[in-house]
């Protein structure tokens, strides 16, 4: 029997090459990450306020928001803490839980996208019937699909991955816990939790990036057949901001994964990108594009203006 001792806290090395640039990058991701928060709470004030958006587009555009809340919330505030100074140590019950929340949530954001959309799908090529189609009840059901399934998926990889033993260094090469970053500090074979890890995230993704591109095909041929200039033009912008917010969210992750030796500072750079940056974008995507949304947010002020000048 080996002499070992179990790790119980893990040391977050943070951003390669960036020696220096704390309190730069301190300001720059504190900004960001202030600007997520604004933006997606009045996003849901302003879903929640006015009943002209309680349709399933924007059901499931609050439930966007409540993700980038949550997604942005899992890594940015320990990053923010290390970086003004304050300890990079995280303890083992801390990493685990962080790397739950992350697979959970990024998991999460591939379904909520995929049934997204669906809804496009079913407005555009069956206006007649999307009411009936989309009722409450589905609208719920996928909704409430979406998040356990995340769930699950996030209990088999975070499972799969502190079952193992850790020993020796406990000094996590990366900004937060990740699954390529934690797995080289166990100290037995990692190779089952890092095929499960890959086909899982790899699945995921694959199988909801074809579903959206499914979506859209027959959305592009619905609209290609519409015969007045206004109808097209009015189904693309109901449609344009979410693949927006589509290819924010899956550009970064084709380029660095088309890289066949992508550099730690690219990788760190894409996830920023993907966990602080994305988040900040979908208020503004959905926000400054909708009429509805602008509208809601502007009433809702000006209620709160009156209110305040009654008194």
């Amino acid at each position: 029997m080996r002499n070992l001792t179990l790790v119980t806290k893990f040391i977050l090395l943070g951003f390669p090459d960036t020696g220096g640039l704390e309190t730069t990058l301190f300001f720059l991701f504190s900004a960001l990450y202030l600007c997520t928060i604004l933006g997606n709470v009045l996003i849901l004030t302003a879903i929640l306020c006015s009943s002209r958006l309680h349709t399933p587009m924007y059901y499931f555009l609050g439930n966007l928001s409540i993700f980038d809340l949550g997604f942005s919330s899992t890594t940015v505030p320990k990053m923010l803490s290390y970086l003004s100074g304050h300890s990079p140590g995280i303890s083992f019950q801390g990493c685990a839980a962080q790397l739950f929340f992350y697979h959970f949530l990024g998991c999460t954001e591939a379904f909520l996208y995929t049934v997204m959309a669906y809804d496009r799908f079913v407005a555009i090529c069956f206006p007649l019937r999307y009411t009936v189609i989309m009722n409450h009840r589905v609208c719920f059901v996928l909704a409430t699909g979406t998040w356990m399934s995340g769930c699950v998926h996030a209990a088999i990889l975070t499972s799969l991955t502190f079952r193992l033993p850790f020993c020796g260094s406990n000094q996590v090469d990366y900004y937060f816990c990740d699954i390529p970053a934690v797995l080289p500090l166990t100290c037995e074979d990692s190779s089952l939790a890092q095929r499960v890890s890959f086909t899982n995230v790899g699945l995921v993704s694959l199988a909801c990036f074809f579903l959206i591109l499914v979506s859209y095909i027959r959305i592009g041929i619905s609209i290609l057949k519409i015969r007045s200039t206004e109808g097209r033009q009015r189904a693309f912008s109901t449609c344009s901001a979410h693949l927006t917010a589509i290819l924010c969210v899956y550009g970064p992750i084709v380029v660095i994964y088309l890289q066949p030796n992508p550099s730690p500072l690219l990788g760190a750079i894409i996830q920023i990108i993907n966990n602080l940056v994305t988040p900040m974008l979908n208020p503004l995507i959905y926000s400054l594009r909708n009429k509805d949304v602008k509208s809601a947010l502007r009433n809702i002020f000006l209620k709160r203006n009156c209110a305040l000048e009654s008194k």
